[in-house]
C-alpha cells in the first residue's frame, strides 16, 4: 500500500458552529465543503483535516496537531478567544491539550517549547 494522502476526521454536532470554533483554530476558513455536513482543511499536499457533522459520535474524536514551537502558538489560541490548556512537558517533546465544543479532544504536540 502506497499512502499519500492522510485525512483526520473529527465529528461534530453542529457543523456551522463548529467551523467558526475550527476556523480560530487553523486560522483560516476551511477549503472545500464537498458534500453536505462536512467541511475540509488542507494543511499540505498530504495533511487534511475533515469536520464531519455526526450528532452520534460527537465529542469521541481525538485530534493531534504537530506544531514548531509551541509557546506562540499557545498565544495565538488564547488572542482568538479559545481556550488552551498548559504546556505539558512529556518524556522527549511539549503537549498542550484542548477540546472543541463538542468536547473532542485537540492536542498540540511539539519538539520546541519556545
Amino acid at each position: 500500500m502506497a499512502i499519500q494522502t492522510i485525512f483526520a476526521h473529527v465529528s461534530c454536532s453542529d457543523l456551522e458552529a463548529s467551523i467558526g470554533w475550527y476556523e480560530k483554530l487553523f486560522g483560516k476558513a476551511p477549503q472545500r465543503r464537498p458534500m453536505p455536513g462536512l467541511a475540509e482543511w488542507q494543511f499540505s499536499d498530504s495533511a487534511e483535516v475533515q469536520l464531519f457533522e455526526d450528532k452520534d459520535k460527537a465529542g469521541t474524536s481525538t485530534l493531534t496537531l504537530g506544531v514548531l514551537p509551541l509557546a506562540p502558538e499557545r498565544l495565538r489560541l488564547v488572542d482568538t478567544g479559545l481556550e488552551p490548556g498548559p504546556i505539558e512537558k512529556a518524556d522527549h517533546f511539549w503537549i498542550m491539550r484542548m477540546r472543541d465544543p463538542d468536547g473532542n479532544l485537540i492536542v498540540f504536540a511539539s519538539a520546541e517549547r519556545d
